[in-house]
């Protein structure tokens, strides 16, 4: 639940993934055949520790590689800043694995510096993050982050970071504050306290913990307090939801947006989006967009997306949305949500469907692939929103668009 993201005391524009420039030097590191005395710019010569990545001071265009199939236990800290176009760079060499760091520290990769780039790194197993942002312009491709209470967690000063092509998988530990107190927080594979991000094109699922106040908690993707970040073209399941959004108070979660993803989760209480007005404690929400998502959860207490405590259009927008629950479809209160060219299929329907909107089979090809098949009365009912592509990466025409993130 949101009152545990308040768990940012541990720790625009959409936000542009930074380009490589050219390297300055190139660095390795073998955590069995290296030695931090090694002047560590070949695989012959590699240093040995993350104390000495930590410690050494990388400059703008640097590269640093972890042997594949190797492991770290400890945190590294990326402390030092690249500059734009010219990003400190973490890769990988070799064959085998993903170069694995983690262990029992509070988490895995810490990048408090900014302009870096982060490639094929897994970071496991650690207390609380798998990889922590506190710098801006930052980009994560193609790294793993798992059995983590978080994945990635983005801090509420850390903006205009990238989290592309990686998969957030079992990312299920719950942090429990006092029994009953509406403070246990955890299991996220994004955490974003933070502005202007972009979470594109990841694989996340198994954000589910146990919890001693809800029952089971965890999302996917948590807001709070963070505003302007971009949620689009990702492919979750069974997560416990996939987004719920808040903020503090004096602070705002404004004009987010989620778009072209597919959720599919089977978990008991799965949620596709929870987000609040001013009635509520976390709220009010503002600018909400939600465009083009896929939704199948079949379980009786599943729900659709949930506006309460005072919705209204300000607070959120769905278009082109195809959402097939076992339970609630959407829930809507107040002047209610502003809704429309969606499909719908659910055991209880409470909000106003929009004039495009339908009550229907949607006709998913699977309970986990949510293409749709031929017939479906998703074919042609959304309204064009400008994106360019949808979900598989084809591009998507300027008429005749489908509703969910596959064009047919």
């Amino acid at each position: 639940m949101l009152a545990l993201a308040v768990a940012t005391a541990l720790a625009g524009p959409a936000a542009t993934p930074v380009s490589a420039g050219a390297a300055a030097a190139t660095y390795y590191v073998d955590p069995t055949a290296g030695n931090d005395a090694n002047a560590g710019t070949s695989t012959g010569a590699a240093w040995r520790t993350l104390g000495k990545v930590s410690g050494y001071a990388f400059q703008p265009g640097d590269v640093v590689r972890f042997k594949r199939g190797g492991s770290w236990s400890g945190t590294l800290t990326l402390a030092r800043s690249g500059a734009a176009g010219s990003p400190i760079t973490v890769d990988a060499y070799g064959s085998g694995a993903l170069p694995l760091i983690g262990g029992t520290v509070t988490n895995c990769v810490t990048v408090s510096g900014s302009y870096w780039v982060i490639n094929n790194i897994r970071a496991s197993g650690c207390n609380w993050a798998g990889f922590e942002f506190h710098g801006h312009h930052n980009l994560v491709d193609s790294v793993q982050a798992d059995n983590n209470v978080v994945g990635v967690s983005i801090v509420d000063t850390s903006h205009h970071n990238t989290v592309r092509w990686s998969r957030l998988v079992d990312n299920n530990k719950m942090v429990e504050g006092t029994n009953g107190d509406d403070d246990d927080s955890g299991a996220f594979g994004v955490l974003l306290n933070g502005d202007d991000n972009l979470i594109s094109r990841n694989v996340i699922s198994g954000s589910f913990a146990v919890s001693d106040d809800y029952g089971f908690d965890g999302a996917a993707v948590e807001i709070y307090n963070g505003d302007r970040n971009r949620i689009e073209y990702n492919t979750t399941s069974d997560n416990e939801s996939f987004t719920e959004l808040g903020h503090e108070q004096g602070a705002t979660a404004d004009d987010n947006v989620f778009a072209y993803n597919s959720v599919t989760s089977s978990k008991p209480q799965a949620a596709f989006l929870v987000t609040r007005g001013a009635g509520d404690g976390l709220g009010p929400v503002n600018g909400t967009i939600v465009d083009n998502n896929s939704v199948y959860l079949p379980t009786a207490n599943s729900e659709g997306w949930v506006c309460y405590a005072g919705c209204s259009p300000q607070i959120l927008r769905l278009r082109n949305n195809v959402i097939k629950v076992g339970g609630k479809t959407g829930y809507e209160d107040g002047a209610g949500a502003d809704e429309d060219n969606g499909v719908y299929s659910g055991a209880v329907t409470q909000f106003t469907l929009g004039a495009d909107s339908v009550l229907a089979e949607p006709r998913f090809t699977s309970a986990t692939d949510l293409h749709l098949t031929s017939g479906s009365p998703a074919i042609g009912r959304g309204e064009y929103l400008g994106y360019a592509y949808d979900l598989d990466g084809d591009v998507l025409p300027t008429t005749g668009i489908d509703a969910g993130a596959y064009q047919h």
